[in-house]
Formats: C-alpha cells, sequence, structure tokens
C-alpha cells in the first residue's frame, strides 16, 4: 500500500496552500465579517485551474484527479471555509453532474465559463419540504415545445446569489415522487422568468451566499435537459457522493486550521508561570484533535481514490463526510476552550472556525443521513 501522492498531487497542493496563505487567509476574517463574496479570488481560482479540478482540459478545467481537488480543497478550507464552500460547489455539484451525464455540447457550452472561474456554478435541489427527503420536491418542469417551463422555489442553494449557471432538479412526471425527477442545466443569466429570492443570513460560512432561487414560468431551451427524462433522481445520488467527498475535505481544512490556532495560542500562552502546552489536560486535547483530524484526512483520501479508480465509492463518501464533520466540530469546541475567553472573541479566528464547522454536519446530507446510507449499504454487503 502506497500512501505517497504522485509529483503531479503535490504540486497542485502546494499550489494551492501558497495562494491560500498570501492570498485568501489575510482577508478571510473581513471576507466573513462583511458577508462579502471573494469574487476575485475565485477567478485567481479559475485561472489556477481550482475550480474545475477534474474536468477535462477540453472543457477548460484542470484535467486532474479527485485526490489533487481533495487536497486543495483541504488547503482553501484552512485559509477561509467559505471560499472552501463556493470551490466545492462549483466542482462537485455543478461541473460534476454536467460532466457525468451532458452531451458534448452541454459540456462545451456550460463547463468551461465555470471550470475556468469566469462564472459560478451551482446545485438546486433543496427546498422548503425537500431536503433529506427529495420525494418532497415540488418544482415541476412542463415541456412547451422547444422549450421546458420551470415552476417552483429553491432553498438553501449555496453560491445561489452570484451563480450565473446551475443544475436544477424538478419534477416531468408528477404523481411518481422520486422517481419523475429530472436535472436541467441551465445559464441563469438568459433564463427568463428566473430571479434570486432571499439570502439568508447565518451561522457561518458568512462569504458564501445561500439563496432562494424562484422560478415563475421560467423557460429553458429543451436541450437543458440532463441526460435523460425522470434519471434526475439516480444523477443526484451519485451527484452527492462526490460532493459528500468536497464538504469532508471542507471540514479536515477547517479543523487543520483549528489545530494550528489552538497549538500556537498554547505554546506562548502562559498559566502558573509555564505554557499551558506542559498540562496534560491541554496536550490530550491537542493530541485527540492530531489524530481525529488525520483519520479524517486519509478517510477523504480514500474515498476520492476510489472515485478515481472506479470503484464504489458512496460508503466511503459518507464515512468521511460524517466522521470528519463531526471531529472538525469537537476540534473547533475544544479549539475555543483551549484559547478561553479569547477563543470566544472575534480578535481570534477560532471563534470563526467553530461557526464555520457546523454546517459541515448538515449540508449534502445531515450526519444522520449519513448514518442511513452507512448501515443500508452494510446491510446489502457492500
Amino acid at each position: 500500500m502506497d500512501f505517497a501522492l504522485t509529483e503531479e498531487q503535490l504540486m497542485v497542493k502546494d499550489m494551492a496552500r501558497r495562494l491560500a496563505e498570501t492570498e485568501i487567509k489575510p482577508v478571510a476574517a473581513e471576507l466573513d465579517e462583511n458577508h462579502e463574496h471573494p469574487a476575485e479570488i475565485v477567478k485567481k481560482m479559475g485561472e489556477l485551474k481550482l475550480m474545475g479540478i477534474a474536468v477535462p482540459e477540453e472543457y477548460g478545467g484542470g484535467g486532474m484527479d479527485n485526490v489533487s481537488y481533495v487536497l486543495a480543497l483541504i488547503e482553501i478550507s484552512k485559509a477561509c471555509a467559505s471560499t472552501g464552500a463556493i470551490m466545492s460547489v462549483n466542482n462537485s455539484l455543478y461541473c460534476y453532474p454536467v460532466m457525468a451525464y451532458g452531451t458534448h455540447e452541454q459540456k462545451m457550452k456550460y463547463l468551461p465559463p465555470v471550470a475556468g472561474g469566469e462564472k459560478t456554478g451551482c446545485y438546486a435541489l433543496t427546498e422548503a419540504g425537500a431536503g433529506s427527503d427529495p420525494s418532497g420536491l415540488l418544482t415541476s418542469a412542463i415541456q412547451d415545445g422547444d422549450e421546458w417551463i420551470i415552476n417552483g422555489e429553491k432553498k438553501f442553494i449555496t453560491s445561489g446569489n452570484v451563480a450565473s449557471y446551475a443544475v436544477v432538479a424538478a419534477l416531468t412526471e408528477k404523481g411518481k415522487g422520486y422517481k419523475g425527477i429530472s436535472s436541467f442545466v441551465m445559464d441563469l443569466e438568459k433564463t427568463p422568468g428566473f430571479k434570486v429570492g432571499r439570502v439568508e443570513e447565518k451561522l457561518g460560512i458568512n462569504a458564501s451566499g445561500t439563496a432562494e432561487l424562484i422560478f415563475e414560468n421560467a423557460r429553458v431551451p429543451v436541450d437543458g435537459l440532463l441526460g435523460n427524462k425522470s434519471e434526475g433522481f439516480k444523477q443526484m445520488l451519485t451527484t452527492l457522493d462526490g460532493g459528500r467527498v468536497g464538504i469532508a475535505s471542507q471540514a479536515v481544512g477547517i479543523g487543520r486550521a483549528v489545530l494550528d490556532e489552538a497549538l500556537e495560542y498554547a505554546k506562548v500562552r502562559e498559566q502558573f508561570g509555564k505554557p499551558i502546552t506542559s498540562f496534560q489536560a491541554i496536550q490530550w486535547k491537542l493530541a485527540d484533535m492530531a489524530t481525529e483530524l488525520d483519520a479524517a484526512e486519509l478517510m477523504t483520501l480514500r474515498a476520492a481514490w476510489l472515485e478515481d479508480n472506479g470503484k464504489p465509492y458512496e460508503k466511503a463518501a459518507a464515512m468521511a463526510k460524517m466522521y470528519a464533520s463531526d471531529v472538525t466540530m469537537r476540534a473547533a469546541v475544544e479549539g475555543v476552550q483551549i484559547l478561553g475567553g479569547y477563543g470566544y472573541c472575534k480578535e481570534y479566528p477560532m471563534e470563526r472556525h467553530m461557526r464555520d464547522a457546523k454546517i459541515c454536519q448538515i449540508y449534502e446530507g445531515t450526519n444522520e443521513i449519513m448514518r442511513l446510507v452507512i448501515a443500508n449499504n452494510l446491510i446489502k454487503g457492500k
């Protein structure tokens, strides 16, 4: 078993780390405070092919593998979880389904602007009554000649406030529940009847917008159908598997930032005449953080490796997402505890890390749903 990274993977990791340290980390607190979308950073990431890492070069991407994607996303999320969320959605939830299910013409039209960072993509699945249960989806799509007419409202859409392109789930066969769902890819700037609704005020990842998408007799060209009609649910399941690898990577990145901050502070903070790293209580907290984060990163890399090698990775992705997000939340709580009063103040980034960490246990499938996915795979012998 070889744990060594390839030269290309190391290059991508180092490139992402340099960008994160020099251009993202210095402005992360300001972006969070101002709820500001990092447009220039996203553009720079696109130029470096980080917004479409696994997209073939033919379609404007980096032509690399998913292990490289994980390594880069960890570094970006370590500097700014919001930027990591934008990168994750762009790669996993927009580029992947277009790449996997689109025609050559759709790929040529809908991938280069997003994979290149010129435009941002999003994935519109969730609704007020359809989160963990997609059978509650109400958005409809009815064919009218050479167009589809779409009606409905999407909720909690990451990057929805700034996205120019979207993959949207809608019912094309009412009464069939999830079996009647189809996927559509569209240029939102050229979709009459579409508008952005409420932009949410959130606990964390504040530089990543979360918005309602409203479709009122929105007209989409007939060739906007992604893949075959009524295959949207199957597409969604596979897309979310990759998305969970992305969120696991984001969580690991946040956790790494927590550990670095806690360790740096503990080395210089003195109590009773000596640094608090000399106290066993602090040492054990740091040791647990480091061990669990290493395990989470290895689980995430395993899921990415399985995907790259064409092997089943649904269970591995769910395990990585669940474990990494739980581990990072624990680390963030302990990180605040190590910093004490300073950990509760915005002067230090630790409180931001704690706020950012929580969402990783919720989106791309709650961790309760992850446990169901894992259990179902075990029961079926997968």
